[in-house]
Parts: structure tokens; C-alpha cells; sequence
């Protein structure tokens, strides 16, 4: 495993008062921005590719999502294609529809990557978040569960703008149960990818970083890497405060150190900045690389890095995304056959996989 700082000039914005920071990009919302949108979205606009919306995608698991499909240039003659399923969808492909006006630009990105041949041909599957329900829904639920009664009352009691932080309960397994049995199955029927582990990816940010690596955790037989990107290690926080305030940081490494699979067949990317609710997440994601390089962690299945004066935003993980795509989607190099994994149910939490 490498651990290193990537020093690099990144055109950010001004100065931004982080609570202001912290509210909008967790996506907590005041009471006037709650109400649901009256219309269908609009789909967001991509200078290369296409996109192809899912509206309102049903589930018995959880409420109904957008999905946006980003299929690339000369789709489907490059078939079968990878997947790459994103969290905070609504985020990725078009700033002139997000609530700061920046996105990931994921299409631009993922389209170079590929005429460069620095990935293999895969699309995107932007999965929208929940809006207010967003911090329930990336909470990852198993860690949660460990807590202790009067730990769980505490964090379900936090407010912002006198509003809670974690408006109900964390339900992420359940919108984990859409994700795997309702969407997957839906995207390798519809389009021309692979159904392989080998070729299915989850990546995310902040609140949708943890998601990312909890995905990767519960299903490790689906999905063969995972990309977290500026990870919110404080989990129902927004503040660096100690173990007896927050449990969340410590209940995250038990869970990863009890749990995260053999990386024999997956890898696994985190990083952060440096700047506003970033500079929360060295301490945390420090011991996180430290417990997965003795579960044997290392060289191409593992990269953790630093990038000094990024913060907290889109424009921020669109400046870096070509680095978590190239690691995750590099093309593959020849191997033995193995057939397609099982994909109805979590991987057995009571043991450690690695």
C-alpha cells in the first residue's frame, strides 16, 4: 500500500465559511429547500456520450430514485462494458443543475480516460441520493447497530438549523437490497455490460465515500473495487471531536477491521484534502490504512492519498477523478477464467473475509 501526498495546484473557490460548507454538501437542507420538486428533473446536459434517465426507479426496499445512465461514445460497439455505479447521482455530470453550480464532470473525464486507453470501456450509474434522507441512507447501518442504545439516542439527536442531522435511523442496507437486487440486475439487463465482479465498481464522496467502502464491504462477491473520495469519517458529525461525543469514527474501523474481504480479488481507493470538513479525516483514514496493509492490503489492490490544499467539493473530486478511475477501471490484464459470483445476498458479517 502507498500512502502519499500529491502535490498539485487545484483552482478552488474563496473562502467558505465551513458551516456553510458542511450544510450544503452533506446535503443538509433548511425547511424551505425540503419541499420535493414539482417536475422530472432535467437531464443533465454531457459534451460527450449520452445519457439515459431511469426515472423514479421502483423499489420494495426503499422510495423510488432517479438513475442516470451515462453510456460513452460508440456505445454498445465496445460491448461488454464495466460498470460503474456512483452515489450523490445528481451531482455528476452537469453543473448547471446542482445545488453550488459544480459537478464531477464525470463524463468529460471518463471519456478521455477511455480514447487514451488508460481505462477499459465502462458507463456510469449515477444513483441520486435521497435529499433530506441522504445522511440516513449513506450511514452505513451494520456500524451503526454496534453502537450502544444512549450512543445511538445521542447521534440521532444532533441539529443543524434546528433540524437533525440524521433524520431517521440509518437504512443503508436496505437501500444496499435496492442497489443489488432491484438496480444491478435491471442495468445487466438493459445494457451491454458485464455482469462479472471483475468488471462492477462503486465509488462516492463524503457521506457516499463511506457508502462506497460499505458497499464493497457487504457485497464483496459483486463488486471487485470501490472508490471513496473525501470519506466523512465523523459520520453524523461535522466536527473533530473526541470518541466520548462521536462513536462513529471508532465504530467505522471495527467494522473494517472485523469485516473488509480478502483483497485478492478487489481493490479499494480512499483519499482527502486538506481544507474545510477534508481536514477532519487524516486521523481516521490514517488508522484505516494501517489495519487494511496488515490484512495484506498493498501494491495494485490498495492506494490512500493526500491532496494538500483540496477541499470538501465537486470541483475538487473532478479535479482528481481520473486518478480513482484509472486504478479502478485500469484494463484488465489476462487471468484465469472464474465464473460470475452469486449476487441475492451480503457477504456473512459474523467472520472476517480477510
Amino acid at each position: 500500500m502507498r500512502t502519499r501526498w500529491i502535490t498539485r495546484r487545484l483552482r478552488l473557490t474563496g473562502p467558505v465559511l465551513l458551516l456553510g460548507l458542511a450544510l450544503t454538501a452533506l446535503t443538509i437542507v433548511s425547511p424551505a429547500a425540503a419541499a420535493p420538486a414539482a417536475s422530472e428533473p432535467p437531464l443533465p446536459h454531457v459534451s460527450v456520450g449520452r445519457i439515459v434517465r431511469l426515472s423514479r426507479f421502483p423499489s420494495q426496499y426503499v422510495a423510488p430514485h432517479d438513475i442516470d445512465v451515462w453510456l460513452p461514445p460508440g456505445y454498445p460497439k465496445q460491448a461488454p462494458y464495466a460498470v460503474l455505479y456512483m452515489f450523490d447521482g445528481q451531482n455528476l455530470f452537469d453543473t448547471r443543475h446542482t445545488w453550488n453550480n459544480q459537478s464531477w464532470l464525470a463524463a468529460d473525464t471518463a471519456a478521455r480516460l477511455m480514447a487514451a486507453g488508460v481505462t477499459r470501456p465502462f458507463i456510469i450509474v449515477g444513483i441520486w441520493n435521497a435529499q433530506q434522507l441522504r445522511m440516513s441512507e449513506y450511514y452505513p447501518q451494520q456500524p451503526w447497530e454496534s453502537l450502544t442504545p444512549a450512543q445511538r439516542r445521542a447521534q440521532l439527536a444532533r441539529r443543524i438549523w434546528g433540524q437533525p442531522v440524521l433524520p431517521v435511523a440509518p437504512f443503508s442496507d436496505a437501500f444496499l437490497e435496492f442497489v443489488t437486487q432491484e438496480l444491478r440486475p435491471a442495468i445487466d439487463h438493459r445494457f451491454a455490460v458485464s455482469p462479472r465482479r471483475s468488471a462492477t465498481f462503486v465509488m462516492g464522496s463524503s457521506m457516499g465515500g463511506l457508502m462506497a467502502w460499505y458497499t464493497l464491504a457487504r457485497y464483496p462477491q459483486l463488486f471487485g473495487g470501490a472508490a471513496c473520495l473525501s470519506t466523512h469519517w465523523p459520520g453524523a458529525s461535522l466536527a473533530a471531536e473526541p470518541a466520548q461525543l462521536n462513536p462513529s469514527p471508532d465504530a467505522f474501523v471495527r467494522y473494517i477491521r472485523a469485516h473488509f474481504p480478502s483483497p485478492a480479488h478487489h481493490r479499494v481507493y480512499f483519499d482527502h484534502g486538506t481544507r474545510t470538513l477534508d481536514a477532519l479525516y487524516a486521523p481516521t483514514q490514517l488508522r484505516v490504512d494501517r489495519i487494511l496493509r496488515a490484512k495484506g492490503w498493498t501494491g495494485s489492490h490498495f492506494e490512500s492519498l493526500v491532496f494538500p490544499g483540496a477541499d470538501h467539493s465537486e470541483r475538487s473530486w473532478s479535479a482528481r477523478l481520473a486518478i480513482p478511475l484509472g486504478f479502478l477501471l485500469a484494463p484488465p490484464t489476462p487471468s484465469v477464467h472464474t465464473p460470475p459470483a452469486s449476487r441475492l445476498t451480503p457477504a456473512n458479517t459474523s467472520t472476517s473475509a480477510g
